[in-house]
């Protein structure tokens, strides 16, 4: 464990405040009591937190000058003892402007040992930008379920039958299944065995949850929170104010559910006239739609389909200043900071995907290919449209998608050490260590260069919980 205290401190002073992953705390007069709570909810925190100590978030984040460093640590490990399972603390000590800091990094609590809980009170925490709060009864089961792995998209749809499916989207899924794989699923000539071997039925005929999420005629029967609950948030607050306008509740199988949002998303995103160099004139959307496809096709794709999520739908809000694209379920096989950088195709719901990958929406095309291309595809599209980068959140039970309406600040000229580090960084990634054996430069040095480059979107920053801390170009 090596933290970056320059890093930490830019992040918390860019952010205005503690981060879903660092809380700080003064501890000037001890160990504070709130942190009961914060050892749970970053336990329960994919990829674990840090907790700070010794800064005070009034003044900045200025250091306020810790009197017993030592006496904070022994006291932080005999409270992280008092949780089942109990939280794993990493200690380490900085310094800014002279003054003392600790720095404990809380590691993730096991999945199968989920929700880490305080043993005296039996209280399961959730971390949140704005602090920690206590896990309802629903969140609890959401943790529990995760201990064995998701097969609920294989169950059969209890009272649903073969006649309950879409049969344009049946004859649809039928012929390219044969065309895109004959020598395969597609070599079965016979449509209902074909369709029991893809997992659309099960054994007996009975539809499956996949199969009716994909191809029913009409899901919701049975599952009536598997819905898009869609709307624009007005931005106005009171009691008289409008705070929300065109709801809409998008209904169907998932590929007319991803047509249906579509039709949504041209009807309430502000649309520029742009005309392009050639003399065309076009309408541009404040929100790249290929981005908002990729965005909803995940979000009901990889939503979460266990007992605990049925009353929950997936939520699509957009704000005067973002687009937000909620779903119940957090990543599955995958962590954030692989989100999108490595071809890996990881799915929570694994015989939905692959009947999803052979269906095509009435309007658009495909629905998934399968290839762990959508998440690169939102960030070309974003960079084409001149937008910053998509902002994930991931709490476990939860899976967030952010777009901001800003545009993109323009990249910097880089001139002197700047270009010379940012020059030594290619796709892979370096480590300071790496850095200062190839330039001859020192770590504080290199690391003011990093931090410049990193504010300005230039580079990215992956590790530092507990992993090799290493640095790399951001895609162009």
């Amino acid at each position: 464990m090596t933290e970056d205290i320059d890093e930490i401190l830019h992040l918390l002073r860019t952010s205005g405040g503690d981060t879903a992953s660092i809380e700080v705390k003064s501890a000037a007069g001890g160990l504070p009591e709130s942190l009961t709570s914060t050892l749970s909810a970053l336990a329960n925190l994919p990829g674990g937190g840090l907790i700070v100590l010794g800064l005070d978030e009034r003044t900045g984040f200025r250091p306020v000058g810790l009197s017993d460093p030592q006496g904070l640590k022994q006291a932080l490990a005999s409270k992280a003892r008092n949780f089942v399972p109990p939280v794993r603390v990493a200690f380490e000590d900085a310094e800014v402007d002279g003054a003392h800091l600790v720095l404990a990094r809380v590691h993730e609590c096991d999945p199968s040992s989920k929700p880490c809980r305080a043993a005296k009170s039996g209280a399961a925490y959730l971390r949140g930008w704005d602090g920690d709060y206590r896990m309802s009864t629903l969140e609890e089961q959401a943790f529990l379920s995760q201990r064995t792995a998701p097969m609920s998209d294989r169950e059969p749809c209890r009272g649903a039958t073969i006649d309950d499916l879409d049969g344009e989207l049946t004859e649809s899924f039928l012929r390219t299944v044969r065309e895109r794989d004959p020598q395969g699923l597609g070599r079965f000539s016979d449509r209902t065995e074909l369709m029991r071997r893809a997992g659309v039925v099960d054994g007996d005929g009975t539809p499956t949850v996949a199969g009716i999420l994909a191809m029913g005629a009409y899901p919701q029967q049975w599952l009536p929170r598997f819905a898009i609950q869609a709307a624009v948030d007005s931005g106005r607050t009171g009691a008289q104010a409008a705070r929300v306008r065109n709801q809409k509740l998008i209904t169907g199988p998932i590929p007319h559910m991803i047509d249906q949002a579509m039709a949504w998303a041209r009807t309430n995103f502000s649309t520029d006239i742009v005309a392009r160099a050639d003399g065309s004139v076009i309408d541009r959307p404040a929100y790249p739609l290929v981005a908002f496809r990729e965005l909803v096709a995940n979000a009901l794709i990889h939503r979460d389909l266990s007992s605990w999520s049925a009353g929950l739908a997936t939520e699509v809000r957009l704000c005067p200043d973002r687009l937000i694209v909620s779903n119940p379920g957090g990543l599955h096989g995958i962590t954030l900071d692989r989100l999108g950088r490595e071809a890996v195709s990881s799915a929570r719901n694994a015989q939905l995907l692959s009947i999803c990958q052979y269906l095509r929406t009435p309007e658009s095309g495909r629905v998934v290919e399968a290839l762990a291309t959508g998440i690169p595809a939102v960030a070309g599209a974003l960079v084409e449209a001149g937008l910053p980068a998509a902002h994930y959140t991931d709490t476990a039970i939860r899976f967030t998608a952010a777009l901001s309406a800003l545009p993109a600040a323009p990249k910097p000229e880089l001139k002197g050490t700047k270009a010379r580090v940012y020059d030594a960084l290619s796709t892979e990634l370096k480590t300071v260590a790496q850095l200062e054996a190839e330039l001859a430069l020192n770590p504080a040095t290199i690391r003011l260069a990093l931090r410049g480059m990193r504010s300005d979107g230039l580079i990215e920053q992956v590790g530092g919980r507990g992993r090799r801390t290493g640095y790399r170009r951001l895609d162009e």
